[in-house]
């Protein structure tokens, strides 16, 4: 059962004002067995709000972390070519931001498979992975990546501290985001850290979501969307301070926060935040607009699919991705219009999307099947998604991707 929160997860304000409400939605990773196909699935409420205080975009629905990122989760960050590739330069430019060698030690909680870890590891770098799903943290100890199972807590801050296990760095990519408990994690975080020790944390962009209409990125495993003003008011709550801040192309528009207990804050970092002033992003008015614009686009997509469906086209998707789960049931498109998905993941073949019961199979099928048309449904990596499906293209097939724009291609 979900639960309705009535207070910010930063601050505890209670005043949250609606921004988009999405109706009821399947956990996006709770892919369908074939033999539990009939079977009634759970949904639950998706509506996303904004706190008048600290300015935090949120999602008013939490699920047990069990439910969200159980044993059973599916994703192993290692299938993403793109993801490893920005995870290799991440590594390279924090060693030497950070002067990181052998007496360091890197922890990063959501470790998943040691996709990261591992390229701290191999520069000789003392690593620790913290992950509460089993086949991604097996993957990583298959690489050599000390790998605890469970989540990063306050409490579990504490038992490595007392093991002599402060960190110098703790580098956290996309997890803040799927932390209900905003607070115990930042607070877990500042108190694993060594005096001279520093955050590195990747957090997805809330301008970039509203602008660029990313609808599609909201599911109840996200529970915030961060400013750089919004961070700023949450690590300030804990002795840490924002040094800087990069945006990043990465998963649809990303911010690299910098921090640590020592003050002071770069110059990128004061026109970020100047900027994020000037267009009002603190107040509710900046996010007004975004449901009328998820809509609009919405329709767009299922207007399309519809017409080629019509035309007596067929339609497959790439990527069973939390994004593709989001816009086909926010859409309504399902087994009518798109006929299989595709997913380089083993662990998701032979499974069926949920909430929309569209079969998963492996990208063989492509060149099996040909259908005329291929929606990119995680259109984040759309570029390796095209580099992968050449021969599809050379030989007819066309794709479609939806973000930024809905093109043909």
């Amino acid at each position: 059962m979900h639960e309705v929160i009535t207070k910010c997860r930063s601050c505890l304000h209670e005043q949250l004002s609606l921004v988009l409400d999405m109706g009821s939605m399947p956990l996006v990773d709770a892919l369908v067995p074939a033999d539990r196909r009939s079977e009634l699935e759970a949904t639950h409420p998706l509506t996303v709000v904004f706190c008048e205080s600290c300015a935090l975009v949120q999602i008013r629905e939490s699920l047990p972390a069990s439910e969200l990122f159980g044993p059973e989760y599916h994703y192993f960050s290692s299938y993403a070519d793109e993801l490893v590739a920005h995870a290799q330069r991440n590594a390279r430019a924090l060693i030497e931001r950070y002067s990181l060698d052998e007496a360091s030690l890197v922890v990063e909680p959501a470790s998943n498979d040691g996709y990261l870890l591992q390229h701290f590891a191999s520069a000789g770098i003392s690593v620790l992975g913290i992950d509460p799903a089993h086949g991604p943290a097996a993957r990583a100890r298959e690489l050599g990546i000390e790998t605890i199972g469970g989540y990063m807590t306050y409490e579990l801050s504490e038992s490595l501290r007392d093991a002599g296990r402060a960190a110098d760095l703790v580098v956290a990519n996309n997890v803040l985001a799927h932390v209900s408990d905003q607070n115990d994690f930042v607070a877990a975080v500042a108190n694993l850290l060594a005096d001279s020790g520093a955050v590195a944390m990747e957090v997805p962009y809330v301008r970039d979501l509203v602008e660029r209409c990313e609808y599609d990125t909201i599911y109840h495993e996200h529970h915030c969307y961060f400013s750089a003003s919004s961070v700023q008011h949450l690590f300030a709550r804990h002795g840490l301070h924002l040094n800087d801040v990069e945006h990043l192309a990465i998963h649809g528009g990303s911010l690299r926060l910098h921090a640590s207990f020592s003050p002071g804050q770069s110059d990128r970092l004061q026109a970020m935040l100047d900027v994020e002033s000037d267009l009002g992003m603190s107040d509710h008015a900046y996010y007004a607009d975004f449901a009328k614009m998820a809509e609009l686009h919405r329709n767009e997509v299922r207007s399309l699919l519809g017409s080629l469906k019509a035309e007596g086209k067929t339609i497959a998707g790439y990527g069973a991705a939390a994004k593709g789960t989001v816009l086909l049931n926010f859409a309504g498109i399902g087994s009518e219009t798109i006929d299989f998905i595709v997913d380089r993941n083993p662990a998701k073949q032979g499974k069926f999307l949920p909430g929309v019961d569209i079969p998963i199979l492996d990208p063989s099928a492509i060149l099996e099947r040909r259908p005329d048309y291929l929606l990119i449904l995680p259109w984040n990596f759309t570029a390796e998604i095209l580099a992968q499906q050449r021969q599809y293209l050379d030989e007819g097939g066309q794709a479609i991707v939806t973000n930024p724009a809905i093109t043909i291609l």
